[in-house]
Parts: structure tokens; sequence; C-alpha cells
């Protein structure tokens, strides 16, 4: 069992919190037994090193049978190593090294999208990690991310994908500009989420929603810029019928790829 949790192997663990660790490595943090989970059931491969308290693995015995059948190795640490390792404050039994993998831009163009959500200077980690999570859960087909967006590998994005990550490709460090034309090829419409945009509902009744599409979402504070907005073909936005000020990014990401999910997925009668 390891259990110096100055050990050098703990603290070069701990260290992947940091971009520049990340960059330098190729290596992210995964922290807790659900984004364990799935990464030992979708990308097994990608993982170097598998750390567990005891007492975790006694508790999710299902995780311990996957890593054995998946051939991936699990070693003891102590509370205190896993706590040093860990980015967060409890760390709930398990930590893994795991080697970053990106899609390239022409690999996911290369399947036929019929749904992809574009993040432009995104910010906020949990945001990002959360319109993961809805793109995943609306069976969006990729996410891409330009170089100005949070890292995608920042231990907090991880954890808010609650293991989407691991379910659908996801592309980063791209800029705008050479998205477009793989948009554009691949017969998508490019649709900006905007507060100035076409009301959601009147979208929805006129068939726009029915087209393959690709969904561009811009800054949390500022939203998209006038270049990047007048690249768009419509825009749209979610209405606001009580007194908010305004709709939390994440939020109205979901609203709107459900809203393109919904209409690529019409029950005929």
């Amino acid at each position: 069992m390891l259990d110096n949790p100055r050990a050098p192997r703990v603290k070069a663990v701990a260290k992947l919190a940091t971009r520049g660790a990340r960059s330098e490595t190729g290596l992210f943090l995964l922290e807790g037994p659900q984004a364990v989970a799935e990464a030992l059931a979708y990308r097994p491969q990608l993982i170097v090193e598998l750390y567990a308290t005891p007492t975790a693995l006694e508790r999710y015995q299902d995780i311990a049978a996957t890593a054995v059948d998946a051939g991936v190795d699990v070693e003891f640490v102590s509370e205190e190593v896993l706590a040093a390792m860990a980015d967060t404050v409890t760390p709930q039994g398990f930590i893994a090294v795991v080697h970053q993998f990106p899609t390239a831009l022409k690999d996911i163009f290369a399947e036929d999208p019929k749904l992809v959500v574009i993040l432009e200077e995104v910010r906020d980690p949990g945001n990002l990690g959360t319109i993961i999570r809805v793109a995943d859960a609306a069976g969006a087909d990729a996410v891409i991310l330009t170089g100005r967006s949070v890292d995608l590998y920042n231990p907090k994005v991880v954890r808010s994908t609650t293991g989407s990550l691991f379910h659908l490709p996801i592309t980063v460090d791209v800029e705008l500009e050479n998205v477009l034309p793989y948009v554009r090829e691949s017969g998508l419409q490019l649709l900006a989420a905007d507060i100035k945009g076409e009301d959601l509902v009147l979208a929805r009744t006129n068939g726009v929603l029915d087209a393959p599409t690709a969904w561009l979402f811009g800054n949390e504070a500022r939203g998209l810029s006038d270049e990047h907005f007048a690249l768009a073909e419509k825009a749209i936005t979610v209405p606001i019928y009580g007194d908010a000020e305004s709709m939390n990014l994440a939020t109205a990401a979901a609203v709107l790829i459900y809203e393109s999910a919904f209409a690529h997925n019409k029950v005929s009668n």
C-alpha cells in the first residue's frame, strides 16, 4: 500500500490539477467512483494508474471486477495519500491518471454528424462540464471547443461531465474560423445562441430546428463577438417569461440542444 502522502508519485499525481503539468505529460486526473467506472467501461486502455482505498474498493466491488476484466491494476493507497492526490476536499475513494484523448476535427465530420455543439470562449468549468453532459444525454454527435475555452481536462470540468467525457467525441484548441468549412461541407446549419436572436418557439414552429445543426455558444458574460455572431445563419434565443434577468449558459444550452434532439427524433404517427 502507498501510504506516504509526500512520496514523489503522490506529488506527481497531485500536480495534474495544474494545466502546465497536464500539457507537459498529456495526462489528466480522474476522481470518484462514477468517473472511474465510466473510464473502465468505455476507455480502459487510456488508464495509466488507478488508485483506491481498501474501503472504497470493498464498497464498489463492481468497479474492482470491471478493472480485473479490463486488465487494469488497482493500487491501494491510504486515505491520507488519496487526499494528497485529489483536487477535491473530500475525495470518494478512487483516483485515476488517464491519457488525454481529444478527437481530430476531421474525424468528427467524417462520421456525418447531425447535431454538433461548438463552444467559443466558454470559461466556467462547471458550465463546460454540464454542457458536455447535456450533449451526451441529448444524443449529440460531438462537442468542439475553441482554444479560448477552458481546458477540457481541468479537474472541475472532468467532474462536471460525470463520465460523459468518455462517451462522445470532443475536439479541443481549434479556431472557430477553421471549424466553419467542415460545418458547411457537412450540410449543417450554424445556429448561434444569442439574446438578439429569433424566439425559440417561433423557430420550432417554423421547422428551423428540423435540419442538421451545429449550435454555437459564446462566453458566459459577453456572448459571441460581433464577428462570430455574423458567421451564423440564424440566431435563436430562449424566451424568459418570468422576471429573471438572464439565464445561465448551461441551462440555455440544455434547452436549445434538447430542442434540436426533439426535432430530430420526432415519432411518426
